[in-house]
């Protein structure tokens, strides 16, 4: 056994496996083979002109630049539905005011979320002073206003208050349980919704500058939970101007950044490509481990592979035993395996990967 840098890779073998996946996914929608009269499958193509198309097991992240207007639950279906994928889900809400970084994981690429959820994100916003709303962005009812205006020295002698372990009531309107209700649903129908102040991380706040009176521009890099349209908010209430966010955009969630992200115009006319027969759908992927970067990796033998995909513990004997312990994710010739555990001289399976079906291409951004 022996311990790795984070970053693992996929083996050749994996990729000929998501090769000879991909064949049979589109072999299936090129096939012009009529069914039976008595096939239900049949009378739905026929209704809908279009040929019936069956779930895939599809592994790895998509990081969606997601486009103002879509809701992250509404970019899930859409990429869910291009990849025509079993399992989907997202890591981190974006509001439909927002864009960019949404990264939306496939199949067993699922079971690693909560390490892209617990990560550092940033973020790029512009807060238009003078107005609060009960929204605390454009999308709401205009509730406070004032006539003062900010000068930037008066902004930025203030940052120093948001910055580090803070105190913050998140927005009425935001997706936290109030007694088994969301927040936005109380809301919405006319109640008084009172959320406690929660204790949030902002690690970095930033002002970039302000392009006339109205209107801020600043970068913060935060930790899990962090509203940045509270930050406007609270901002602007100490400052006697009020504010709200007018525009926002996500750069960064854990170890996804910029470069990783892919507008969905592109995705689709990829995966339109690859249908056709001219390109790939793991070039969209990134690995299922990629969301793992921030923990180490952990190589075993086969033989030990073959136990822990059973659920079963291993002992660390000899020389070659990690030095390492708590939280690992273990690789067996190249290829994700498992999550697990590592202390009291063994390995305990925690979350194991079943990676059969379509996975990432290497070098998926030289690609796309």
């Amino acid at each position: 056994m022996s311990v790795t840098p984070a970053k693992g890779a996929i083996g050749s073998q994996m990729e000929a496996d998501s090769r000879d996946d991909e064949k049979n996914i589109f072999a299936e929608l090129r096939s012009n083979e009529p069914r039976g009269h008595n096939d239900p499958r049949a009378r739905k193509q026929q209704q809908n002109n279009q040929p019936r198309r069956d779930k895939r097991d599809i592994h790895g992240w998509v990081v969606l630049d997601k486009p103002i207007g879509m809701t992250s639950t509404q970019a899930v279906a859409v990429v869910k539905r291009l990849f025509q994928a079993k399992r989907a889900g997202h890591a981190g809400t974006l509001d439909p005011l927002a864009s960019g970084g949404l990264p939306i994981a496939l199949g067993e690429a699922t079971k690693t979320v909560p390490f892209v959820m617990d990560g550092r994100k940033r973020y790029r916003f512009t807060v238009r002073w003078g107005e609060e709303r009960d929204t605390d962005d454009t999308e709401g009812q205009v509730v406070k206003t004032s006539d003062i205006r900010p000068a930037p020295e008066a902004v930025e002698a203030l940052l120093p208050q948001f910055t580090g372990l803070i105190e913050q009531i998140p927005p009425r309107y935001s997706a936290i349980k109030v007694q088994g209700e969301r927040a936005y649903d109380l809301a919405r129908d006319g109640e008084i919704v009172e959320l406690a102040p929660r204790p949030v991380e902002i690690h970095q706040l930033t002002l970039l500058g302000q392009p006339d009176r109205d209107h801020s521009l600043f970068e913060a890099e935060c930790g899990k939970g962090t509203y940045v349209r509270a930050l406007a908010r609270d901002i602007g209430r100490i400052l006697g101007c009020f504010g709200h966010i007018s525009a926002l955009r996500r750069t960064v969630v854990g170890p996804f950044g910029e470069n990783d992200m892919i507008p969905l115009e592109q995705l689709e006319a990829l995966c339109n490509r690859a249908a056709s027969g001219e390109g790939s759908l793991a070039d969209a992927l990134l690995p299922v481990e990629t969301a793992l970067d921030d923990i180490p990796a952990l190589a075993v033998t086969r033989a030990d592979a073959a136990r822990l995909h059973r659920g079963q513990a291993v002992l660390l004997r000899g020389r070659d035993a990690p030095s390492c312990s708590g939280t690992v994710y273990v690789t067996v010739a190249g290829r994700l395996l498992a999550l697990a555990e590592v202390g009291n001289g063994e390995i305990i399976p925690k979350r194991v990967f079943n990676l059969t079906g379509l996975t990432a291409s290497s070098g998926r951004n030289e690609r796309v």
